[in-house]
């Protein structure tokens, strides 16, 4: 039987209440170093809005999505709500649902496969313009107990219309019932024979153990006003090769993970000598090149800055951190930034790292060329269609057809296009014409 509860992304944790899903608003503040993988996904959704109510598909590359891309599926709902189509289907999902070749709509997806329970909830994106987050059990197409949580998110061609859906999801085997009850069964018995603990001795305050109460932990005020130890980080003299380069920036980085409580000044020094490196590779092409083939890291054409910083900070880092950092990164180039001054740049821009990549982003967007109409372009191309002799076009059984008709210079109608038999679209206008 399946169960479905809300998931609280902001939080981390699950609301067992049976209730419906709930919509995730945002922006949402969630630790950086969160291991659920629809958590990740929800940061990576989140870093693509900017100031936009939908985030763009345009920005929205699955397959080079290393983290959670193979656990992922995009949905096309431009050809109907009911069932949309299949424009990406990440590996792992594939060989959970035993899917071989390609499939191009929902409806083509294996019965009680993992991928046909997202039916259950993606019309939800549609009814609350935000992401949806669920977890369920049921059991697989293989008799199987799957216990799945996930998230699907809203993407938009035109930044106005809901009509891409993007889900990330994963899941576990469970034992089955007869296992289960087996193993409860033991594990009571062991307890029942279990010995009872004896008495406790008390510790006294002036006994042996006074001097080991184990110290308090510093406060994260205490850790802000301790000072940060960036010595023995001096740049490589400019003959050192260049692993040397990424040697201290993976140094910085570090420092990072250890100290981010404490004050910006780690995370910008450790983005500075990332900005370091990054200039001295492109001095150096070819060792740049063998770097990235040691660490298996391929350099994106749209933002080739996102491989320097998965060489310094690694490539399971916070994939939303990562943009920001790659984003500093270009800035600095485009400033003419040299070595050893980003650091200090960052420190002094008004608003810190965050404002420096929310203008980068905004000055994008006003320099990248306005989006064709699809609307638009689609009147257009039907104004100028030649016109098709009624025999050409297919009826189904019931002889109706959904078409589009132009009204021509003489006052006679045109037919120019009609609508894929059994489409979902064609059915829906059948019905708004009937009422």
């Amino acid at each position: 039987m399946d169960t479905l509860w809300g998931l609280d992304v902001a939080n981390d944790r699950d609301d067992v209440n049976h209730s419906d899903d709930a919509a995730i608003d945002a922006p949402l503040t969630v630790v950086s170093d969160e291991r659920r993988m629809q958590v990740r996904a929800y940061n990576y959704w989140a870093s693509l809005l900017g100031d936009r109510a939908l985030p763009s598909i345009e920005d929205l590359s699955p397959e080079e999505l290393d983290d959670f891309g193979p656990y992922s599926i995009l949905l096309d709902f431009s050809t109907g709500l009911e069932n949309p189509s299949v424009v990406y289907l990440g590996t792992a999902l594939r060989q959970e649902c035993e899917i071989e070749g390609a499939i191009t709509y929902i409806d083509d997806v294996p019965a009680r496969s993992l991928v046909s329970r997202l039916t259950d909830h993606y019309l939800q994106i549609i009814a609350n313009a935000a992401p949806i987050g669920f977890e369920a059990e049921f059991v697989n197409q293989r008799g199987a107990d799957i216990l799945y949580r996930g998230i699907l998110m809203p993407f938009s061609s035109d930044d106005e219309t809901i009509d891409f859906v993007f889900g990330v999801i994963n899941w576990k085997e469970l034992a089955n019932r007869q296992m289960r009850a087996a193993l409860e069964e033991e594990v009571s018995a062991a307890l029942r024979a279990a010995p009872l603990a004896g008495p406790t001795t008390a510790i006294w305050a002036d006994g042996p153990s006074a001097d080991a109460t184990p110290k308090r932990a510093p406060t994260q005020a205490e850790a802000e006003d301790e000072p940060l130890d960036l010595a023995g980080m001096e740049a490589p003299d400019e003959e050192a090769p260049l692993a040397d380069w990424l040697a201290l920036a993976r140094d910085g980085a570090e420092r990072v993970r250890v100290s981010e409580a404490r004050s910006h000044a780690a995370l910008y020094r450790a983005i500075g000598l990332a900005y370091d490196f990054a200039l001295v590779a492109k001095a150096r092409p070819d060792d740049y090149a063998a770097l990235l083939a040691d660490y298996g890291i391929k350099v994106q054409a749209r933002s080739p800055m996102t491989a320097i910083i998965k060489l310094v900070f690694g490539g399971t880092y916070d994939k939303t951190r990562i943009t920001e950092y790659a984003t500093a990164l270009d800035h600095g180039w485009a400033t003419g930034l040299g070595v050893g001054s980003l650091a200090d740049y960052l420190s002094h821009y008004t608003g810190g790292l965050k404002a420096l990549v929310r203008d980068e982003r905004a000055l994008r967007r006003a320099e990248a060329p306005p989006r064709p109409d699809r609307r638009h372009k689609a009147r257009i191309a039907m104004q100028a269609a030649s016109a098709l002799p009624a025999d050409a076009i297919a009826t189904d059984a019931d002889g109706l057809a959904v078409v589009i008709a132009r009204r021509e210079a003489d006052g006679s109608l045109a037919l120019v296009a009609a609508l894929p038999q059994g489409s979902d679209l064609g059915q829906k206008v059948i019905v708004a014409a009937a009422r």
